[in-house]
């Protein structure tokens, strides 16, 4: 395993946090629509500063370090889509104002990066004591490639799960944003604005996300450094890579078939892991650089078939790319809540 000088976690950590509150300053400082030019400015930005920490990582900790995180954020960075993709239908539900899109964005993005924060450590706990852990993971995504090709034409939606119920029974619920607040008073009495059932819901619907995700980048590596790392660096940006590609998230038809063979291959590989320390060391293991070029090379294919297939039948649109399906997505969203 790469071992990880303490100063780097310290350097990785004040970095992440330096830059979520940089993006709560520009989302929540100034809330306002975010234009074409701008989102492209900051996805740039934010993707640039991701692969300049893989290369100072490459250079002072090692190259393996550096592979194996440039293997994860390339996981995380794809899975990260799917994640846009389910925000978008939420903001639609709720029909979200604009100017507030940032602000949900981002409340987004943190509940995502506290909830894996939590997964990683209970992972690396795992791994650390159960070596058939890697069986475990690698059957969740097995799992979760098999529900995204059964239920790839599934139309999305957006289910109210136990903690927005609740939250309706707690608050009459008004019609009115009232400037973005979570709680608001109408004719002497408190009442939940919609933005915050929509901030539940995406909370929510994070823990699911987060059970795919974290197994995913385990499989190719077993640093939690790294794990985090890439987790974080894939989701810090998303606001504005939402803007960016919120019209191109529509003509990702096969996106949900491309997510399912990585899963499928890094759940392959985890399996192979276990059996070649436990079993026999003559099951082969899948080395992290033949990993990135897999990865890689079906995200390519998987855009190029999916632009394709748009341009010469205009009428198709991506309806069933939520992890696992609309009819998975709404059994694990009860059991979760």
């Amino acid at each position: 395993m790469v071992e990880i000088p303490v100063w780097v976690w310290w350097a990785t950590i004040g970095l992440v946090i330096a830059m979520f509150a940089f993006d709560l300053f520009v989302a929540v400082g100034r809330p306002h629509a975010v234009g074409l030019r701008e989102a492209t400015f900051w996805s740039v930005l934010y993707v640039g500063i991701a692969l300049l920490f893989g290369v100072a990582l490459w250079v002072v900790v090692g190259g393996q370090a550096g592979t194996e995180y440039f293997a994860g954020w390339v996981v995380e960075k794809s899975l990260s889509v799917d994640n846009l993709f389910v925000f978008l239908i939420i903001m639609s539900r709720f029909s979200v104002p604009p100017e507030f899109q940032e602000r949900v964005l981002l409340f987004g993005i943190l509940a995502a990066l506290v909830l894996r924060a939590v997964f990683i450590a209970i992972g690396a706990a795992a791994i650390s004591l159960f070596s058939f852990t890697f069986v475990i993971f690698g059957l969740i995504l097995l799992w979760t490639a098999l529900q995204l090709v059964r239920h790839r034409n599934d139309e999305p939606e957006v289910g109210e799960n136990w903690l927005v119920r609740r939250a309706r029974k707690l608050f009459p619920v008004s019609g009115d944003f009232h400037g973005g607040r979570l709680l608001a008073h109408e004719d002497g009495r408190r009442v939940a604005t919609p933005l915050l059932l929509v901030f539940l819901t995406i909370g929510s619907t994070d823990i699911l996300f987060a059970l795919d995700s974290i197994p995913a980048v385990y499989g190719v590596t077993e640093s939690a450094f790294i794990v985090f790392a890439a987790n974080a660096f894939a989701l810090l940006g998303l606001r504005a890579l939402f803007f960016l590609i919120e019209g191109l998230l529509e003509r990702l038809v096969y996106l949900s078939v491309g997510l399912a063979l990585i899963l499928a291959f890094i759940g392959v590989k985890l399996i192979m892991a276990f059996a070649h320390e436990n079993v026999s060391k003559s099951v082969p293991e899948i080395p992290t650089p033949v990993s990135l070029g897999v990865i890689l090379l079906v995200l390519a294919a998987t855009t190029a078939a999916s632009l394709w297939r748009v341009r010469a039948h205009p009428e198709e649109k991506a309806h069933g790319r939520c992890r696992g399906g609309r009819k998975h997505r709404e059994e694990t969203a009860e059991t979760a809540a």
